[in-house]
């Protein structure tokens, strides 16, 4: 989905209370799908999605869970082939196995075919046909819950009451946010919540005594944004597209042009990068980073109880 999300998102207000009545039906479409006959695979799965739209960290953790499990079982990521989500494609394909089809049911099935012992979904909460052994739903926690109204009227994909449904909850971000956490814990006392931060890997191969034009496509810009000034980025310049954005070569010749004439470097994410050819990606810099995640042997001990 390539969007930017309204402002009205944030907050209750007039244009979101007259957009409520069309969350009604998201609402009840959701409820419609709960009734869906669920198929059991014959792999263990950990599906990591999210509730509120974008911008949660879910790739990140994905890649993150992959490394703390892969020694113990033979993992595979499954991610269903959307056109415009090349990018997190290409980019779990560089950090393990992946396998991506039309459906996530054809994906699952090759995987039981090459007998990989567990697949680890990025996206895929939301499919209720399918019985996941483990749910995990990722939160950014600066933005919260929006408004906590469904879309359109907000940012959330469902009923904050589903969480009553999931394992595990994943709170990503910069800012600790303790009243999202008790938010959460109101809803469902028995919700294993854990923490994570955005590390960068690469700082030594970026020169910060340079003035960068940052730009992105992704679901929370602002994040990336917050993460090159935490760690000492002089950012004169953000140029923000909407998320999956695939930039034309007019685009990149812009960016360019702007960049030289302000003597600016230009940075932006992993996974922007990734969505740029060989050619494309000539003079650009990336900030490589990875989710760090608090208390980690604890989260270990309890994803292996659970699968």
């Amino acid at each position: 989905m390539k969007f930017i999300k309204p402002k009205f998102w944030e907050t209750k207000n007039f244009i979101s209370l007259i957009l409520y009545p069309l969350s009604i039906i998201t609402h009840l479409v959701n409820i419609t799908k709960t009734f869906s006959t669920k198929k059991k695979f014959k792999i263990k799965t950990i599906c990591i999605g999210n509730i509120y739209i974008g911008g949660t960290g879910k790739t990140s953790l994905a890649i993150e869970i992959n490394e703390l499990l892969r020694k113990k079982f033979k993992t595979v990521f499954i991610k269903k082939n959307y056109k415009n989500q090349s990018d997190e494609i290409n980019l779990l394909n560089n950090k393990g196995k992946i396998i991506s089809s039309n459906t996530r049911e054809n994906a699952l099935s090759a995987a039981v075919k090459k007998k990989y012992q567990l697949a680890i979904l990025d996206d895929g909460l939301q499919q209720k046909n399918i019985d996941y052994d483990l749910k995990i739903v990722c939160f950014n926690s600066k933005y919260a819950l929006g408004n906590e109204y469904m879309l359109p009227a907000g940012p959330l994909r469902e009923d904050l009451s589903v969480l009553k449904n999931y394992d595990l909850v994943f709170l990503n971000g910069e800012k600790k946010n303790k009243k999202l956490l008790s938010k959460l814990k109101s809803i469902n006392q028995n919700l294993k919540i854990f923490e994570g931060k955005y590390k960068p890997l690469n700082l030594k191969k970026l020169n910060l005594r340079k003035k960068y034009l940052m730009f992105c496509g992704i679901g929370n810009p602002h994040e990336f944004e917050q993460t090159l000034i935490n760690y000492k980025f002089k950012i004169n310049k953000k140029i923000i597209f909407p998320d999956h954005y695939k930039l034309t070569n007019t685009d990149l010749k812009k960016l360019k042009n702007d960049a030289k004439k302000d003597n600016l470097t230009l940075i932006t994410t992993e996974k922007d990068f990734f969505r740029l050819n060989k050619t494309q990606r000539k003079n650009i810099k990336f900030l490589k980073i990875k989710l760090e995640i608090k208390e980690k042997n604890k989260l270990v001990g309890t994803l292996i109880s659970k699968l």
